[in-house]
């Protein structure tokens, strides 16, 4: 394969998974935005005591409920 035909099959599954990437990023940011205002300070809590946990969660949610809104196509129908 040629760094050409990698760009555009790159190029392909981004736009593919345009959704699901919005949602990753809009949750991450969402889940840090939580963790600095209402953060765990105590350190009990699993996921809101610490930054990488919380965005992570967060993207995480993000991507499956930004996923939801995804047509399906005609191959996986």
């Amino acid at each position: 394969m040629t760094v050409i035909s990698d760009f555009y099959s790159m190029k392909k599954w981004l736009n593919h998974n345009k959704l699901l990437l919005t949602g990753a990023i809009l949750g991450g940011v969402g889940g840090f935005i939580y963790w600095k205002l209402v953060g765990c300070n105590s350190g009990t809590c699993a996921i809101t005591s610490n930054p990488r946990n919380s965005t992570l969660y967060f993207a995480v949610m993000g991507a499956l409920l930004f996923s939801m809104f995804k047509k399906p196509t005609k191959d996986a129908a």
